[in-house]
């Protein structure tokens, strides 16, 4: 008979090799679809590359369309720490770090900015799942700007949403030229740039 603290520790198990089995699964499909796409990712080749079966995947996930929810916010970490003081410092300081971290070209990166690519045409299922996660990030940056506006660092005839959406549109589209034509390109310098282009475009007078 199991001791209570042996019952814990089991249970303890289990719950990692769940969350194990989850990350492995979802670094599987985020290199195949970095690779190829989400059109051309089945549950059984994703299964196959994690070293599981099929069966696994749909029993963790369920579909692909769940997979792939998942898998959008898995390869969207926004995990940017800033100290700065006033809220247009930290949304500049948020742009900096955020584009600076696309130098390693990583799998995560490149499967995200192809699953955005998709959500406008070739794969219009994803569109849904895309609109909850950019409502969130619009906020998000939403927020440092209203935080600017209420510090006195950013002007006050900025209005919060509107520049958080063209925020995003003007991220992703350089990520996504970092990853196609402009490889070649300092990453460094590009995301100063822009920093230094956001303190100046909404920064009070």
């Amino acid at each position: 008979m199991l001791a209570m603290s042996d019952v814990g520790a089991t249970r303890r198990t289990q719950a990692e090799r769940r969350a194990e089995t989850r990350r492995r699964v979802l670094e599987a499909a985020t290199v195949l679809v970095a690779a190829n796409g989400s059109r051309a990712v089945s549950l059984a080749a994703v299964g196959e590359a994690a070293g599981y079966s099929r069966g696994i995947v749909n029993h963790h996930f369920g579909s692909k369309t769940r997979l792939l929810e998942e898998l959008i916010s898995y390869t969207q970490q926004i995990d940017v720490v800033t100290d700065a003081s006033t809220g247009l410092e930290r949304l500049a300081q948020f742009v900096e770090v955020y584009l600076s971290g696309l130098h390693e070209r990583s799998p995560r990166s490149a499967a995200f900015l192809k699953l955005w690519a998709e959500s406008t045409g070739a794969e219009a299922s994803l569109a849904p799942l895309f609109a909850e996660r950019d409502a969130w990030f619009s906020d998000y940056l939403g927020q440092h700007i209203r935080d600017g506006v209420s510090d006195g660092s950013i002007s006050g005839d900025v209005d919060p949403h509107s520049a958080a959406v063209a925020l995003i549109g003007l991220l992703r589209g350089t990520a996504m030229m970092l990853f196609s034509t402009a490889r070649t390109v300092d990453v460094a310098q590009v995301s100063g740039q822009i920093a230094h282009g956001v303190r100046r475009s909404l920064g009070s007078a």
